[in-house]
């Protein structure tokens, strides 16, 4: 087995396939036990995040006789002992679902529940928040629908036939209602809050506000439950004893008057009603949206975004959740709900639903689902994401037969990858695990709609339990109870066994962990594609009794595969000398560099979140021991992506041509090279010092020189970028000023604000910025003071004393301050928000974990989908309306920004 990079341990095992997942924004879910663990692939030791599954009680379906419990359809139910809860399935929703912008994590357990949950806002709170119960609402829909059913036989029997009605203690029982819970609850909690006030010389009345005076005992109705009054003479003992007693009964008659208010059923009629609320698996679609036809800029607003989150069942259904994105965000709260819209259920199989995979097609207008059974089949459905978001009423859903893949035989189904290559979009690769150990690839051609199986390989001695594609389709990983994870390389039409790289770069984690696993239980692949990560089980039996079976159940393990082998001639320069570095062979060298090229080639398309956590750390790792390599691969980035040339030129003439050519670089490649400066040619210096020493330490001299170099390309860079956002401020203010809206804060979706600071700057740099800003400045200030409009106010004051504030930088402020006896006046640092420039108010604010600035007002979604510098006014005149960017990025960066917490709490690392 190849050596681990870091490891972090576990205190439950899992039990279930696919027992780990990595989110869009970088955090890792691992199904371990009764509990999911949550961690930062970043600081996978601590801090962590933890969803306890609490344990449900059934939903009341019906009644059945007790002569016919023993059926054969409800031989399975009784037989069942799964008493303890315990995680089945997870899946992260897409980036953006959840009320900070980030992921919701589905969680479905071995009771069938399937419930979502977000990250908690509150600091100091390791539990994540429960969102809603989805199986509640299925029940809601199947009750109203009386479960498909034409005929249901009602029970309107006396008490005799109520009582042979039921189960025994040990079978899942049809329970009271929630109001009848609520009641007992209630009358419980007056009933110990009473207790508590006894002493032994006073007895109080719990019936009444005030005490009782007299000495007979009376009973009060309290919430539907009876509660005696008693005197001073009643002893405590006696008035518990009592109250038991009497609450015993109340609660056999309540059961009784319960059970005769359910339907007495079939047996057959409870099997059927259990197994289409008996949920096994959960699977978030990528994000579909709508583009918008009034506004030319994006992808529309919140309302138009949505994931559909399908669950499959017992009863070999799958149900489909419709779930928008939210309207806004918040770093504190949300004040809208969750909004779920129940889109129907599709009648995929007939027997157990044990995986299902998501994939889009046909640049969005399409969308694949593959579903796989218990029974052995595996079906390919296709459906169009157009109709999906225009559901607005419970019907069928818009699926249609693409493909049966596999028919039913005697291996079930365990996993399934569905996935759709970038660089082919019309190919679908399709891999198959099955419980037998050995797993099938297939390949389809979506312009004819037809599937090939391109091989089945015996690759497992047990039931496989991951597959994940990497590399576009190139490479599969696969892994078994067997403890095994092998990888595979597609070449033509046939799969070929590779070995995973063993060398791993930079230093290897502290965390020292036993080998002594028996069984792997998924596998991950992370955004980049560079980093591996799989969970494995521990053999307790090799474990130290006294300290490590305590604390040691299971294991995350992450694997560096950067080096892996993809293609069988890599792109690689050829006149850069890899045998220079030892310790590493150099056709992994040579893997590493083509896998960097094509990973951060990736994120170059828009739609895709921007997290290279992966892509960062690898270079920090060979910078720590290589570092003339990790110059090799930036630069060899900056020839291939800015330049378009591989002409030999020295660093210096390269960093030199790249920054005279960002007017004509689209603003997410500038995104990638700020991150890559900050977070790897410039890591030895704080971002704080970056950002306000900047322009000082560009015009000093470092003993080599490459750190000044670098530093005047980040500067030149974020130069260029704040000079988009302030132009296109300038440029929507001077187009809503020629539609002659009065109030265009309110008429438009986007407003921009800070012009007078934005126009301060342009001033403070005009030997920088370009003529056609300058013209747009002097246009807005004119406007701006004879208008006296909110946007355009000059004058700011100290959030915590009333001391003006003069600009002098677009990062931070500093206040007049007030002058106190003995002539000496202190001062208040204040932060600027990022996009309008302003003093950022004494309120929770949006963080960037790369550049640390600060921002209170969101940049519009144009800033991030600017192919090059264009700022023309006439471009922006054919609508006044201007759509808001719903999710909060930094306009520097790119990345998501975030709630600034303490190191010790779990947060995403996007960089």
């Amino acid at each position: 087995m190849t050596s681990r990079f870091q490891a972090a341990a576990l205190v439950a095992a899992p039990s279930f396939p696919n027992a780990i997942a990595w989110s869009e924004e970088n955090l890792i879910a691992i199904a371990s036990g009764p509990l999911v663990t949550i961690l930062n692939p970043a600081s996978p030791v601590c801090p962590r995040g933890v969803v306890t599954v609490p344990s449900c009680d059934p939903h009341p379906i019906g009644l059945v006789n007790k002569e016919e419990l023993l059926s054969d359809c409800l031989l399975p139910t009784a037989l069942s002992r799964d008493r303890h809860p315990c995680v089945r399935s997870i899946s992260w929703s897409p980036v953006g679902m959840a009320p900070n912008s980030g992921c919701l994590l589905a969680i479905c357990t071995i009771e069938g529940r399937v419930k979502l949950y977000h990250q908690p806002f509150c600091d100091f709170r390791a539990e994540w928040i429960e969102v809603i119960d989805m199986s509640d609402k299925l029940y809601d829909y199947l009750a109203s629908d009386n479960f498909g059913e034409l005929e249901i036989c009602s029970l309107e029997t006396d008490a005799e036939q109520a009582t042979e009605c039921g189960f025994p203690d040990d079978l899942p029982k049809s329970l009271v209602g929630k109001e009848h819970k609520r009641k007992r609850r209630n009358c419980s909690r007056a009933i110990t809050k009473g207790l508590k006030s006894f002493k032994d010389d006073q007895i109080l009345d719990l019936g009444s506000s005030e005490n009782n005076s007299d000495d007979s005992s009376h009973s009060t109705e309290m919430e539907g439950e009876w509660i005696p009054k008693v005197s001073d003479k009643v002893k405590k003992k006696d008035l518990h004893q009592t109250i038991r007693k009497h609450n015993s009964k109340v609660k056999s008659s309540k059961q009784t008057a319960d059970k005769r208010a359910l339907p007495l059923i079939t047996p057959l009629q409870y099997a059927s009603r259990n197994a289409k609320l008996s949920s096994l698996v959960v699977a978030w679609s990528p994000i579909l949206w709508i583009s918008s036809k009034i506004s030319p800029f994006g992808q529309g607003d919140s309302s138009n975004r949505c994931s559909i989150l399908a669950v499959g069942g017992k009863a070999g259904e799958v149900s489909f959740w419709k779930i928008h994105a939210p309207q806004c965000y918040s770093v504190e709260h949300s004040k809208n709900p969750c909004t779920v819209m129940f889109s129907g259920i599709l009648r995929a199989h007939h027997s157990w639903i044990t995986t299902i995979s998501w994939a889009l097609h046909d640049s969005r207008s399409q969308i694949l689902l593959a579903t796989g059974s218990s029974d052995g089949s595996v079906k390919i459905w296709l459906g169009s994401c157009e109709e999906l978001l225009k559901l607005s009423d419970v019907k069928s859903p818009p699926f249609s037969l693409l493909k049966e893949v596999t028919t039913v035989n005697v291996a079930p189904v365990s996993v399934l990858s569905l996935m759709v290559p970038v660089q082919s979009p019309q190919d679908a690769f399709l891999a198959v695990g099955k419980g037998c150990g050995s797993f099938e690839v297939w390949v389809g051609d979506m312009s004819c709609q037809k599937f090939e199986k391109r091989g089945s390989y015996d690759a497992h001695n047990h039931v496989i339990t991951g597959l994940a594609w990497a590399f576009d389709g190139r490479c599969l990983y696969s892994c078994s109870q067997d403890n095994f994870v092998r990888s595979w390389v597609l070449h033509g039409s046939s799969l070929f066994e590779v070995p995973i790289p063993s060398n791993t770069p930079g230093l290897r984690s502290s965390t020292d962990l036993p080998d002594a696993f028996f069984s792997c239980h998924g596998v991950a692949v992370s955004p980049g594609n560079l980093v591996l990560a799989m969970v494995r089980g521990f053999d307790v039996d090799l474990l130290d009794k006294m300290y490590q079976v305590r604390a040691m159940k299971a294991a995350v393990e992450f694997l560096w595969i950067g080096g892996q082998q993809v293609d069988m001639l890599p792109n690689t320069s050829p006149d850069f000398e890899y045998e220079a570095f030892p310790g590493f062979p150099e056709k992994e060298l040579m893997y590493w560099e083509s896998n960097f090229l094509w990973s951060i080639k990736q994120f170059e398309d828009q739609d895709r979140p921007l997290v290279i956590w992966d892509i960062i750390a690898a270079l920090l790792a060979f910078k720590q021991s290589e570092p003339k390599y990790v110059q090799h691969l930036v630069v060899r980035w900056l020839l291939k992506t800015f330049l378009k040339s591989q002409a030999g030129l020295s660093v210096e003439k390269i960093l030199s041509r790249v920054s005279k050519c960002f007017f004509k670089i689209s603003s997410r490649r500038l995104h990638l090279l700020n991150i890559i400066c900050r977070r790897v040619m410039l890591s030895e210096l704080p971002a704080d010092q970056i950002n306000f020493d900047g322009p000082r330490f560009r015009e000093s001299t470092d003993e080599e020189g490459q750190m000044t170099l670098w530093m005047k390309l980040l500067l030149r860079n974020e130069r260029e970028l704040r000079e988009r956002l302030v132009g296109f401020s300038f440029s929507v203010y001077l187009s809503l000023i020629s539609h002659s809206a009065t109030n265009f804060s309110q008429t438009a979706n986007w407003c921009p604000s800070g012009l007078a600071q934005m126009e301060q700057w342009v001033g403070l740099t005009r030997d920088h910025v370009r003529d056609q800003l300058k013209g747009l400045a002097s246009k807005v200030g004119k406007h701006g003071r004879r208008r006296r409009s909110s946007e355009y106010v000059a004058e700011e004051a100290c959030s915590y004393c009333s001391g003006s504030v003069l600009f002098d930088s677009p990062e931070v402020a500093f206040c007049q301050g007030l002058e106190i006896v003995d002539g000496v006046s202190h001062s208040h640092k204040l932060p600027r928000c990022s996009v309008s420039m302003q003093v950022c108010p004494a309120t929770p604010l949006w963080f960037c974990k790369c550049c640390h600035r600060w921002t209170s007002k969101l940049a519009p979604e144009t800033l991030f989908t600017m192919i090059d510098y264009s700022i023309e006014v006439k471009s922006l005149t054919d609508s006044s309306d201007v759509e808001v960017l719903s999710r909060p990025l930094c306009p520097f960066c790119g990345i998501l920004l975030q709630k600034l917490q303490a190191e010790f709490l779990l947060s995403p690392t996007p960089v």
